[in-house]
């Protein structure tokens, strides 16, 4: 299909016909045996592709000038490029919210988890982290009138805290088939921190086939933490978590999905008394990858957390009250009196 130039209305930037890939190998440069190679390398759709590095690809014996060929085309063929601040306004609207369950906590993070983005729950155990998982997996199955995006969820699993029961509780109360709804969570246990990311980046298939749009890492830390003990493994545990999270966000971005990650505390001693006596595991690298960052901890009454936002692109800090209750995430019962 050739390429026709012309101009947007109002002498805006010139717009090029858009080429249409549906298989990787149908991408310049990719034929049957180097398709095959990007795939044993996790790559097997164009999304993939487009927001691949040079170096990644390379890792399938492909050399530097046709691993640029390749992703190069893929970005044409999903439109990623220059846009004037206007035009990422319009693209913007295409972002998606999933419900949590509870109104404040929604209001708290501007209408619920976004597409597109990274969003970080962290707390100390029993803080409501896994909670939250099980219910934004069952509510991202909702028609957006209902707060969902009508898709599936792909689920990974490192702590051993997916419980198929809760789910089944949860959709029930929101009136989704339990059967029906525990069929669009795609689930994986991670054995250790190779697997967890082996088990991400072999997903954009998946995510391809079964319209995932959330994607859910419970927890992010946990694996990494364990195995990589001692200052002298920091650079390596660091660099590792580094790719990990960009090859996430780079999944949302390309599938238009909300990324979910939850994450360890450790405790910070001079600040005893304050209302973060706790830090995030993982340091500067999850702070930057992490759009919007909240903090949960128990709260006096039964049930009751607090949800803290501490760091978000556009949205001021502040606190949400929630409860977990046998139907999941809900408001408090004096909330809209």
């Amino acid at each position: 299909m050739s390429k026709r130039g012309k101009r947007g209305q109002g002498g805006g930037p010139k717009v090029t016909e858009k080429k249409v890939y549906l298989r990787i190998e149908d991408l310049p440069s990719v034929g049957t045996a180097t398709a095959q190679k990007l795939r044993e390398i996790g790559y097997s759709t164009i999304e993939s592709l487009a927001t691949a590095t040079i170096a990644e690809l390379a890792a399938a014996g492909i050399g530097e000038k046709r691993a640029a060929e390749i992703i190069s085309a893929a970005r044409e063929a999903i439109e990623v490029s220059w846009v004037t601040a206007k035009q990422l306004a319009e693209l913007k609207k295409g972002v998606g919210r999933i419900t949590t369950g509870s109104k404040a906590l929604d209001r708290l993070i501007g209408g619920g988890v976004e597409t597109q983005s990274i969003t970080e729950f962290f707390g100390e155990f029993g803080s409501g982290k896994s909670q939250l998982c099980h219910q934004l997996a069952v509510n991202v199955q909702l028609p957006p009138e209902r707060g969902g995006l009508g898709g599936a969820a792909l689920y990974i699993d490192t702590e051993n805290t997916f419980r198929i029961e809760r789910i089944m509780q949860m959709a029930k109360h929101v009136g989704l088939d339990p059967d029906e709804a525990a069929e669009k969570i795609i689930y994986a246990e991670a054995y250790n921190s190779d697997h967890q990311i082996l088990l991400l980046e072999k997903a954009d298939r998946i995510i391809k086939e079964n319209n995932v749009r959330l994607i859910i890492i419970d927890s992010l830390t946990s694996h990494f933490r364990s195995e990589y003990v001692g200052r002298q493994n920091l650079p390596e545990r660091q660099q590792k978590l580094n790719k990990h999270m960009h090859k996430l966000l780079r999944l949302a971005r390309a599938f238009n999905a909300a990324a979910i990650v939850t994450n360890q505390v450790m405790a910070r001693p001079d600040e005893f008394f304050s209302a973060m006596a706790v830090l995030p595991v993982g340091g500067h690298i999850v702070g930057h990858t992490s759009h919007t960052r909240i903090y949960l901890r128990k709260a006096a009454g039964k049930n009751v957390r607090i949800a803290r936002l501490v760091a978000s692109p556009y949205l001021p800090e502040g606190e949400a009250l929630f409860r977990i209750t046998e139907n999941g995430i809900e408001d408090l019962e004096e909330e809209g009196r």
